[in-house]
This record gives structure tokens, C-alpha cells and sequence, in this order.
């Protein structure tokens, strides 16, 4: 073993540490409300009949609340877990942190097998510590097991583009297998198409002799009907559960939105700082520029030479960027950006291989190595720490007080800004409010339509309402709406965190 490998190993075991630590904290970090959905699919498989193909949410109130969502395979294996070991927070947590352990050696090595040992080293270490990455490696989310697929994917792909020999498909069928399971887990996912359409033209180009252009492209069709078939079959399923079920709901849904030119430039923003920090930003983008002039090395016919192979990387990128333009509303989520790091992460490898190159002393070369690592983990440890912030832990302590106050049938009417994680910690079902068709409807326009809202949930069996801090000032600012509130409910329980009232029954 090389020092490189070993270099590898060490940085693994590193950045797996990293993500273990918190593992078990609660669902009340900046993206709460989406770990919530998981994590409430999840239970409601343990607790119910563990039908796979009916996830459902908890925020229905008194319907049953299936959805279409992504291929739920992560909170149906959590579900079983629950099983074994009870309901925890680390269950669902560790999913992404093994995956995301998984995908670092074929990573590494495809990497490597473009831009060398040294490159891939450097890359290696900026996919496993930029701060996006960090945190949607430790989060009950599909976001990280399906860019670790993807990556996996890739690797056994470029492995098939240098294989000659026909018998030789296991490559192919294994990166099929990833794929689809990725693009499954999270459709967005299937921007992994660029760099495997480059790679296939590639091979298109380099064999055509060899085995003949018809066996390659029956081979590629074989390829796409395990990749892209399963996901056209299931989302299919969800979307007709999202028409048949109230709330009518698919995931991910309306994020195909072209914005403002502000829009993108908070996006643009978050991916220079906390996506990827300035420094990896940088390197990256000057790698799109050395790559595309890195001098040529001999091809022994089956294996793309450097420039070509790199295509990929460009393609990839290029795939992202106009992701992110068309997908504007969606990318107001910021694990949408979560495949910009390995692509960022292997071109600022070939940045600092390119820049060794050009520096002849072996002290300086030295420095530079001690000095980058330093100053990206230092960034890395400023911009990640705001995602760990407990911005939702009123919610989690309201939805406690909620379980422990309330009859297990009741149905609460929260003032959440649509973050289900009141509703979760609760183990009630509810609605969102204000609310349209299940989904959060924002906040009132004045207090005639917050009572209106009210008084329908009321109707449908709300039995309690509940405000956080963040919501709590609709009191104080919607007078009228205040003074119906008082009138027809109880106040049960007040803290600063939080304020819960027992509505009084509908008269018949």
C-alpha cells in the first residue's frame, strides 16, 4: 500500500468521526422539518402495517396521509431497526454516515484512475470535510445515500468505459444497479446522466472495432432500462398516491421555478461559503481551467487519455449549474447543491497537484501543504457549526408537552411555519396553520383569515392549537384573532418557548 491509500484511510476514518458526533442529537437543527417527514414515515411504518408503498406523513390531521415521496427505502429500514432497538434519532442519522463511508474509496479511486494518486488525495479530503457535506452526512435524508450511490455508480461506469473484454460486464450491471437505486432514493439524482453520457461516448468512440458499435449500444441498453425504469414505475405509484390522498401531495414538487436574479445570487452565495467555503470555490474553479489544457498522456486503446476522462468532471458541473437555474425554487433547499462537492472537491485536486508542480522547492511545497489543510478546516468549522444550531428546539419541546397533556387521538392545529416537527416529537397528528389543502399556507394576512382557518380545523376536529416563539407573536399582533383564541379555547400550558390552548368542542 502506497502512502496515498493510507493517506485515504486516515481521512476516512476522520470524516466518518466527524459525522458521528451528535449522532443522537433530536431533529431541531436547521433542516428539522425535513428529517421530521422522514422520521414520521418511519414511525408510522413501525407503528402501523409496514405498507411500503403508502408512506405516510403526520400532518393530514384526521385523513390517513399518504403521500408520494422518493422510493422510501431509508425510513422503511429505519422502521425495522425500531424493531430491533427502539425509536432513536441515531437509527435514521447513521443511514447517511454509512453510506457516505461507503462512497469514500470509490471516490478516491475515481479520481485517481483520471488525475493520479495525488490529486485524488487532495480531492478525497475536501469531499469528506466541506461543511454542506458534513451536515447532510449525519441527517435522516435521502440527500447523502443518493450522491453516494451516484458516486459508486460512476466509478464501476468509468471501470466498464477501460474494460475491453465482452465478458467483462460486471461493472456495468453493478453501476445499473447504483444508479437506479439512486436516482430511486432521490430523483433529482438523475443529473448523474451528464458524466455517464460522457463516459459512454467515450467508449462509443474508443472501441468501435473491438466489439462493435451495435453489441456496445445494446450493452448502454441494457444499462438504461435497470437505471431509469424502476424510478419511472415508481414515481408513477407516488404520484397517483399523491392524486388518490389527501393532501395531495408529492415531494420535492413546484421546485421547477426560474427566479429573480437575487435568487441566484443568495444561491451563488451559499455555495462559495457554506456549501463548499471559499477556498475549495477557488481551487475548484481554476480546476475547470486546468483541466481542460492538461497535456495529453499516451492511450493504450482502451483507457481515455487525461483531458478526455476529465470531460466528465465538466459535463457533471455543467449538469449541475443548469440544475440549479431551472430547479431555481427547489435549490432554495441547500442539500439540492450537495453533488457540487465531489465535482468541486476532484477539480480542486488537480488545482493543488497542477500548483505543486509548478513550485521546485520542497520546503515551500511543504508550507502550502500544512497551510491549505489548516485554513479549509478552519473555514470548514466556521461555516458548518450554523447548520448544527437548534433553531427548532421550541418545537421539539412543544411537541413533547403536547404528548404528555393530550389523548393519544388528539388532533392539533399547529402554528409551526410548516415544520412538522412539533407534530412528530408530539406523536399526534395535525394540521399545519394556517393551512391549504394540508399544506402550510404562511402566515395571516390579517386576523379575519387566521379565525377562519382556525374555526375549518376546528370543524374538521382540531382539538388543540399550538404556538412556538416564532409563531407566538400572531397573538400580540392579530388583536381580534387573539380575542376569538381566548374565547374559545383554554390556555393549558405557557412558556417562552411555547403556548398550547384546548379548543373547545364544535356546538351541534
Amino acid at each position: 500500500m502506497t502512502r496515498a491509500p493510507r493517506l485515504a484511510i486516515l481521512m476516512s476514518v476522520l470524516a466518518v468521526a466527524v459525522r458521528l458526533i451528535g449522532i443522537n442529537q433530536p431533529y431541531i437543527d436547521n433542516w428539522s422539518w425535513r428529517q421530521s417527514d422522514v422520521a414520521a414515515i418511519a414511525r408510522n411504518y413501525f407503528q402501523g402495517d409496514f405498507h411500503f408503498a403508502r408512506p405516510q406523513i403526520d400532518w393530514a390531521g384526521d385523513q390517513p396521509g399518504y403521500v408520494g415521496t422518493e422510493f422510501p427505502v431509508l425510513p422503511f429500514l429505519a422502521a425495522i431497526c425500531y424493531k430491533i432497538v427502539g425509536v432513536h434519532e441515531w437509527v435514521g442519522r447513521v443511514q447517511a454516515v454509512i453510506l457516505f463511508a461507503i462512497s469514500l474509496p470509490f471516490f478516491f479511486l475515481l479520481v485517481r484512475n483520471v488525475f493520479g494518486e495525488t490529486a485524488a488525495s487532495w480531492a478525497l479530503f475536501f469531499y469528506s470535510f466541506a461543511p454542506l457535506g458534513i451536515m447532510a452526512g449525519r441527517c435522516f435524508m435521502p440527500d447523502m445515500p443518493s450522491l453516494a450511490l451516484s458516486i459508486i455508480g460512476l466509478y464501476f461506469f468509468q471501470r466498464w468505459v477501460g474494460q475491453s473484454e465482452r465478458a467483462r460486464s460486471t461493472s456495468l450491471i453493478a453501476s445499473a444497479f447504483c444508479i437506479s437505486l439512486s436516482i430511486l432514493i432521490k430523483l433529482p439524482s438523475i443529473i448523474i446522466g451528464a458524466p455517464l453520457a460522457c463516459l459512454a461516448l467515450q467508449r462509443l468512440r474508443i472501441m468501435p472495432l473491438r466489439l462493435g458499435a451495435g453489441f456496445q449500444r445494446f450493452d448502454l441498453g441494457i444499462f438504461a432500462a435497470i437505471a431509469l425504469l424502476p424510478s419511472v414505475l415508481w414515481y408513477g405509484h407516488a404520484y397517483q398516491i399523491a392524486s388518490q390522498f389527501y393532501p395531495h401531495h408529492f415531494f420535492g414538487a413546484g421546485g421547477v421555478q426560474i427566479m429573480a436574479l437575487a435568487w441566484y445570487l443568495k444561491i451563488a452565495k451559499e455555495i462559495v461559503t457554506s456549501t463548499l467555503t471559499p477556498f475549495v470555490f477557488v481551487l475548484g474553479s481554476v480546476g475547470v481551467l486546468v483541466t481542460r489544457t492538461c497535456p495529453d498522456r499516451q492511450s493504450n486503446g482502451s483507457i481515455p487519455r487525461p483531458r478526455d476522462a476529465a470531460r466528465m468532471f465538466h459535463w457533471w458541473l455543467a449538469a449541475m449549474i443548469l440544475f440549479i437555474v431551472i430547479v431555481g425554487y427547489g435549490n432554495r433547499h441547500q442539500w439540492y447543491q450537495l453533488p457540487l462537492i465531489p465535482i468541486a472537491a476532484a477539480l480542486a485536486g488537480t488545482t493543488c497537484v497542477f500548483v505543486g508542480s509548478k513550485i521546485s522547492s520542497q520546503v515551500v511545497k511543504r508550507s502550502l501543504s500544512i497551510l491549505l489543510p489548516a485554513l479549509f478546516s478552519f473555514s470548514v468549522f466556521v461555516y458548518a457549526r450554523g447548520f448544527y444550531r437548534p433553531s427548532a428546539a421550541p418545537l421539539r419541546d412543544a411537541g413533547l408537552k403536547l404528548k404528555a397533556v393530550t389523548p393519544s387521538n388528539a388532533l392539533i392545529a399547529a402554528a409551526d411555519n410548516g415544520d412538522p416537527t412539533v407534530l412528530y416529537y408530539a406523536e399526534r397528528k395535525g394540521w399545519h396553520f394556517l393551512e391549504k389543502n394540508g399544506i402550510y399556507d404562511g402566515e395571516p394576512t390579517d386576523s379575519a383569515q387566521a379565525i377562519v382557518d382556525l374555526e375549518e380545523l376546528r370543524n374538521r376536529g382540531a382539538g388543540y392549537l399550538v404556538f412556538s416563539s416564532n409563531t407566538s407573536w400572531w397573538l400580540d399582533y392579530y388583536d381580534q384573532f387573539r380575542q376569538h383564541v381566548e374565547n374559545t379555547s383554554s390556555l393549558v400550558t405557557a412558556t417562552p418557548e411555547f403556548k398550547i390552548y384546548r379548543l373547545n368542542p364544535v356546538s351541534k
